[in-house]
């Protein structure tokens, strides 16, 4: 049972999920990227060069809010383009704790356009952290077979 392109509408939601994200994700993040910046670990650091603190990779926070979409669509290489704007920094406080995020990553999607010629629709997806807009124009294209 997929997703039938004739049943998607203008404004239709594809649903929200929210993303617990630590330091030691980012670390993690860092090894499978390559991106070793340490603006993305060190505090001091990350203050140094202007920054509130610790920041998530930019492409950590697209990465997760397209997630929405390929969990919704069932099958990554349905996303045939996925663009976006980067307006704020996701900080990543220190937790300590057990199961504490140091941020968290709100993403809600929904049918922004749908092209029956092309069988593609478009998602615009909505991402916050901290109750700020973290990324804007976030929009993904998915072919509907």
């Amino acid at each position: 049972m997929g997703i039938a392109i004739a049943d998607l509408t203008v404004g239709q939601t594809i649903g929200t999920t929210t993303v617990e994200l630590t330091r030691q994700d980012l670390v993690k993040y860092a090894g499978a990227s390559g991106d070793f910046n340490p603006i993305h670990w060190n505090a001091d650091f990350a203050q140094g060069v202007g920054l509130p603190g610790v920041i998530a990779h930019g492409m950590f926070t697209m990465g997760a809010a397209v997630q929405l979409v390929t969990d919704w669509i069932g099958d990554p290489a349905a996303v045939i383009d996925y663009q976006t704007r980067f307006t704020k920094p996701v900080l990543v406080e220190d937790t300590t704790a057990e199961g504490t995020p140091g941020a968290v990553i709100e993403v809600t999607g929904a049918i922004g356009a749908v092209d029956l010629d092309n069988s593609t629709a478009r998602v615009d997806l909505t991402v916050t952290a901290a109750g700020q807009k973290v990324l804007v124009k976030a929009q993904a294209v998915v072919r509907i077979w």
